[in-house]
Formats: C-alpha cells, structure tokens, sequence
C-alpha cells in the first residue's frame, strides 16, 4: 500500500498553501473576524474558481469527482491557516448529505451552486440537551400537501448564520429520522447567530411550521448521516493535523527567537524536549489521520467507524498537548488576541468538542473492544 500522496494531491496541496499564504497571513484573518460575516466572500470564490467547494462532488453536478484523499489535502491546509470560510458546513456536511441521499434533481439543483460558490448549506441536527446523539430528536416532521412542514429547535448550527438552505433532521410520522431541505429565507424561520469560541459563526434555529421538502426519500435517514459524518470527522482530523502543524513550528521559532539570561531560550534542554515531544504528538495524528482517511474505503461499516473514531480520539488528545504547550512555551503573549497560538488552541478545542468530546469517543471505542483486537 502506497502511503504516500500522489503527484496530483501534492500539486493540489501546493496551490493551496500558495493561495493561503499570499492572503491569508494572521492580520488578514484577525480584520475578517471582526467583520460583518466573519470570513471572507472573495476567497469564498476564489476557492470555487480552484474547484474546491466541489472537490468531492460528481462531475456531472459540477464537481471534480476526488475522494478523501484531496479533501483531506485542502483541509490540513485550511487548518493551518485557520481558515474561517464555512467550508465544513456547506460542501462536507451539507452538500455531502445532498450527494448522499438527495434525489437526482436535487443533486442537480444545489450541489452546482455549492461548487460554483454560490450556494451556502447548513446541517441543522444538534439540539438542546442532546448532546451527541443522533436520534435523540424533538423536531417534527408533518405532512403538507405535496410537502411537508417543520416544527422545532436546532442548536450550534455549523455555518447557520448565512445558510441559504438547511438539510434538517426531523422526525416522521412513523418515528423514523428524515432528512429535509428548508429554505433559509422561508416563513417559519428564524436563526439568531453569533460566533463560535473559535471565531467561526453559527446559529440556533428555530422552525415553526417551516415549509420543507424531504432530501430523497423520506425513510431513516440515519445510514447516509453516519456515513457523511465519517468523512466529516476524517476532513476535522486532518484539519487539526494542519493546525497542530502550525503551532508546533511557530513555538520552535519562538524559542529561537525569544531572548533570556542573554540566550535565545531554545538552548535550554528542557524547552527543547518539551518541543521535541510537541513533534512525537503531531506525528502521531498525523499517522492517524491517515488511518481515518484510508478507513473510508472499507467495507464494513462497523469497522470503518470504529476507526474513524479511534483516529479522532488520538488526534484530539494530541491537539491538546500540542496547543496547551504552545501557548504555556510562549508565555502570556501566546493568549493576547494580537497573536496567533492562542486562536489555534481555541480552534483544536473546538474540533475536540465536535461530533463527539474526548470522554464520548473513549467509552465508543471502549465500548467497540478498542481499535486492535486483543491478543
């Protein structure tokens, strides 16, 4: 088994970081935080014109047809530039719902849109009190002539503030999970929105009688939400591969830099293997953002997710190493809101606490006999 990218994803990688450097050093990202939207419209389309936004998309809906492999490329990217564009919200989350249990008409109408940028998507799934449940779900699905209408309350909305389409979890009438398309600008629709911890914006959503047309059928729809939060997980550990990154080589240029007793810091030994055991826990998720990634292409769903979740759990123990000792090697400046670190760390706890905390992913994977088998 080759490991190793191929020359197409290490072009894609490239151009990527090339486009990311040019324009979007800290600076840049500190203006767009405290901006109207919170991130950026023009490098919004200028990853569309790179065919990004429909990396994974079929060809005939205006996608390239890639796989895992490339989105996890762009992702590592993305984290580390911090990028806060809702990339996660409208082409993995959403549009990967669409593709996976929409109807050949709708794949048609919207997933174009998402590619060419022009179309922005939101799951709406989490609410009060669910924690990381599933199916732990209030909202109600009813018929309504040839459609159906929405009642209820979604939390923490990934990219809920400027959705122009929802993909909502609702119950049927039957008790069955189903998913349905709601437009943003619908009566029945109401989003306050705020940002995130990590900068990045969001929304709590409420649905009253909401117009709603169901994604595909309108079945359980638990099989294609599992299968795109798989992908979703696997595209969050590569991002936190890419932030990690980051901070480990901005705190060893820091050490080499900063100043003390008349010595740049980095000559003290234990500063160096705090820095060189930073480096052991990159690599390790590293290795297991790998083994998300090369998981996707199995056949037994069980498995596919046990590792999914055994790699998520690693990398966020790892993240969390990475960035407390990032922000504690470079002192009080590393939480002043003026550089970078501390943006990082409120990025990788945020992944940490998405889909599933630390404590979940432990007792899930305990509960699943571990990632090895004993013996």
């Amino acid at each position: 088994m080759d490991l190793d990218l191929t020359d197409e994803q290490r072009l894609l990688g490239d151009t990527v970081n090339g486009l990311l450097e040019k324009r979007y050093d800290a600076n840049t990202r500190l203006q767009l935080l405290s901006s109207a939207d919170g991130w950026s419209r023009d490098m919004w389309h200028r990853y569309a014109e790179l065919g990004l936004l429909g990396l994974t998309f079929e060809e005939q809906y205006g996608g390239a047809g890639m796989g895992a492999g490339e989105l996890s490329v762009v992702l590592e990217s993305f984290g580390r530039a911090l990028v806060l564009e809702p990339v996660l919200a409208t082409v993995v989350l959403g549009g990967g719902l669409v593709a996976a249990a929409g109807s050949a008409e709708q794949k048609a109408e919207l997933l174009p849109g998402v590619a060419a940028g022009e179309t922005l998507l939101a799951f709406a799934y989490t609410e009060p009190g669910m924690r990381w449940s599933l199916t732990g779900i209030s909202t109600a699905a009813t018929p309504a002539g040839n459609g159906w209408t929405l009642s209820g309350q979604k939390s923490a909305v990934f990219g809920g503030d400027a959705a122009d389409r929802f993909v909502v979890t609702a119950r049927t009438p039957d008790g069955e999970v189903g998913l349905f398309l709601v437009d943003g600008a619908a009566g029945g629709v109401r989003r306050d929105a705020y940002a995130m911890q990590d900068g990045q914006r969001g929304a709590d959503v409420l649905f009253a009688d909401a117009p709603a047309v169901a994604l595909g059928e309108p079945a359980d729809a638990l099989e294609a939400i599992e299968s795109v939060l798989d992908v979703a997980i696997t595209a969050l550990c590569a991002e936190a591969v890419g932030a990690m990154d980051r901070m480990l080589w901005l705190t060893v240029d820091y050490l080499k830099t900063r100043v003390q007793f008349g010595h740049p810091i980095s000559v003290f030994q234990t500063l160096q293997h705090r820095a060189a055991d930073m480096f052991v826990s990159l690599e390790q998720a590293r290795s297991m953002a790998l083994v998300a990634r090369l998981a996707l292409g199995a056949d037994d769903v069980a498995q596919r997710r046990k590792t999914v979740r055994a790699a998520k759990l690693q990398i966020d123990v790892a993240a969390r190493h990475v960035a407390q000792e990032a922000v504690q090697l470079h002192g009080g400046i590393g939480m002043t809101m003026e550089y970078p670190v501390g943006h990082y760390l409120k990025r990788t706890t945020v992944i940490a606490k998405t889909f599933a905390d630390i404590d979940a992913l432990t007792e899930l994977v305990g509960a699943d006999g571990g990632l090895l088998p004993s013996g």
